[in-house]
């Protein structure tokens, strides 16, 4: 019984110790080993973390891209100031001095903004608001250097100008993207001088895309603007809107005075097909009918004729509402009259006035558009012909 107890006691006590055995074992093999999976494992984590971060942010990346080819313009106006002609009586100048009677009836104003280069032989890109009217146009590139800009086209529809500087032929170019690919969301970098401030840099995000002129509060604009909340501001405008990859998607157009945290860019596409008439003919022909429009929802139609004050009934449907038909305009000729409500032109139904804008817009001069409207609780269809915008002032 002893030695059975006592057989038992060593086994037990041999199992005990192979185990301390083979735990050691373990934990030495595991010591030798986890260097080197520590360098096989942690290393490639710690690549990836350096390369996501690296020595600059992507939106430094992105600037360097594109910077170069970002210029400042800076334009002179003479503005004639009118001169009360009680001025020039001999006793007006005797009471108020003869140094307030000399005062030069001639002001000049100064202007700045921002464009990049659209071609390596000086061919610039910027917004017709910030050279319109100007006498005198200058252009600083990044280095420094200054030259005499020329304008040789304005589009003021889709506020878009190309100005000339004779600089070489080796200018640095932007690299264009393509606003077909922007998606909301994605990052949205402006580069420009705003308010005087050179080289600056806001990022944000792509706000929302399709933003028509109609609802920005733009009438005599023609444009569907990418939104932003990049920081625009005046001086920023003609300047490029970039992607992560710094490509130009846009080009920042400052408009909104009341914009807090909002900003619009005329989309790249449209830009270019505007920059290649401009070049070559100088400006851009527009088919125009002569209304001006509000879009219009059943809902507000029906507001506004429970309204008592209001002026006149509204058809509680859903499209264009004419707001107001120019005197001898395509439109007055063919019998559009306000209050109508365009719901289908060339049976393409009309479901907002920015659509309508855009239908217009992408239509040929001369041609003539089959426009049904509602006009009460009848409706009417209307052949209007097309003819060119000349003066949208």
């Amino acid at each position: 019984m002893y030695f059975f107890r006592l057989t038992r006691s060593i086994h037990q006590l041999s199992i005990r110790f192979l185990a301390i055995f083979l735990g050691v074992v373990l934990i030495t093999s595991s010591v030798l080993v986890l260097p080197s999976q520590a360098e096989s494992v942690v290393s490639p984590q710690s690549s990836a973390a350096s390369m996501a971060i690296g020595k600059h942010s992507f939106v430094a990346e992105a600037v360097n891209r594109v910077g170069k080819s970002v210029v400042r313009i800076d334009t002179e106006k003479t503005v004639t100031r009118q001169v009360d002609p009680f001025m020039d009586d001999p006793f007006f100048r005797r009471f108020f001095g003869e140094d307030f009677s000399q005062q030069s009836p001639t002001e000049q104003l100064r202007g700045l903004g921002s464009g990049f280069i659209l071609d390596k032989s000086g061919i610039i890109l910027t917004n017709a608001h910030v050279v319109d009217q100007a006498d005198k146009v200058t252009v600083r590139l990044k280095d420094g250097r200054t030259y005499k800009g020329q304008v040789s086209g304005i589009d003021e529809v889709t506020d878009l100008a190309v100005v000339k500087i004779n600089a070489g032929n080796d200018l640095p170019v932007a690299p264009l993207g393509s606003s077909d690919d922007v998606q909301v969301g994605d990052w949205a970098i402006a580069v420009g001088n705003p308010l005087g401030f050179d080289n600056t840099v806001t990022l944000g995000i792509v706000s929302t895309l399709k933003r028509s002129s109609t609802q920005v509060g733009i009438s005599n604009k023609r444009l569907d603007f990418i939104q932003t909340d990049a920081a625009i501001n005046p001086g920023n405008s003609g300047g490029p809107l970039l992607n992560a990859q710094g490509e130009v998607i846009g080009i920042n157009t400052a408009i909104r005075a009341d914009a807090m945290g909002i900003g619009f860019a005329i989309p790249i596409n449209k830009a270019k097909e505007i920059a290649i008439q401009l070049q070559r003919d100088g400006k851009v022909a527009h088919p125009y009918l002569g209304v001006q429009l509000v879009t219009l929802t059943p809902e507000l139609a029906k507001q506004n004729n429970n309204n008592p004050n209001s002026t006149f009934a509204i058809p509680e449907v859903e499209g264009a509402l004419v707001m107001r038909v120019v005197l001898n305009s395509p439109a007055a000729t063919a019998g559009i009259r306000r209050g109508d409500v365009i719901i289908q032109i060339d049976n393409q139904p009309i479901t907002s006035a920015g659509q309508l804008q855009t239908v217009v817009e992408n239509s040929r001069l001369g041609q003539v558009l089959q426009v049904k409207v509602q006009r009460g609780s009848q409706t009417q269809l209307l052949s209007v012909r097309t003819v060119e915008l000349k003066d949208i002032s």
